[in-house]
């Protein structure tokens, strides 16, 4: 299992489903940032499907999938994967959620229907500012190519564009140490994250100027 989607599912969804709980519309928004090829927002589609039996039972979800590169996003849109690609999912997300074709597996329309694709770069100052209402980030082995500066700007959108109480997920080689002291660090099971705490921003909203 792929650490950061356990800790997705079993940690960082009960709180955000317990934190809004009495919050309307109850639907749920992820981003996957430099998604690449598709294969993190499909994953997190069909786990998310499997959470619609439990924690999800109520709630509708969509995942935004970008990425800067065309070429990347075009095969993540086709949704057809050799065995390498797929080597991390789950083999019963390979048996339920792929249909097996020409020697690839490719994603089944139910998955394809809740990610949409689209093309931004992260150092677009309007575009980021227009992803907005985001309960969960991923963005793993990306900000490595950014210099410091253009990663400060880069986290500041990722913090505004989350919801109180959403998480941000970097790469395993990748922190906030010296670029951000707005999230507060989390360990969950198997990995870290970054939580935007409620009383954080609300003490941050105190602080601007009138």
């Amino acid at each position: 299992n792929v650490p950061e989607l356990d800790a997705i599912r079993n940690v960082a969804l009960p709180k955000i489903i317990a934190a809004r709980a009495k919050s309307a519309p109850r639907h749920l928004r992820i981003w996957s940032a430099g998604c690449s090829t598709g294969e993190e927002p499909y994953t997190l589609s069909m786990a998310l499907l499997e959470e619609q039996k439990k924690h999800l039972k109520d709630w509708t979800f969509e995942i935004l999938a970008t990425d800067l590169n065309e070429r990347s996003l075009a095969q993540a849109q086709l949704g057809h994967y050799g065995a390498y690609s797929t080597r991390n999912v789950p083999e019963y997300f390979k048996q339920k959620y792929f249909l097996s074709r020409d020697r690839e597996l490719h994603v089944t329309s139910e998955v394809k229907a809740k990610v949409h694709f689209q093309q931004v770069n992260l150092s677009d100052a309007t575009r980021m500012a227009s992803m907005k209402n985001v309960h969960i980030t991923l963005c793993c082995n990306v900000l490595i190519y950014f210099d410091s500066i253009s990663k400060r700007k880069v986290i500041s959108h990722f913090y505004n564009n989350l919801l109180p109480h959403g998480y941000l997920f970097l790469g395993h080689a990748e922190s906030l140490y010296g670029v951000s002291e707005d999230f507060r660090l989390v360990h969950l099971p198997g990995c870290t994250a970054y939580l935007k705490s409620a009383e954080k921003t609300l003490a941050l909203e105190k602080a601007r100027p009138q």
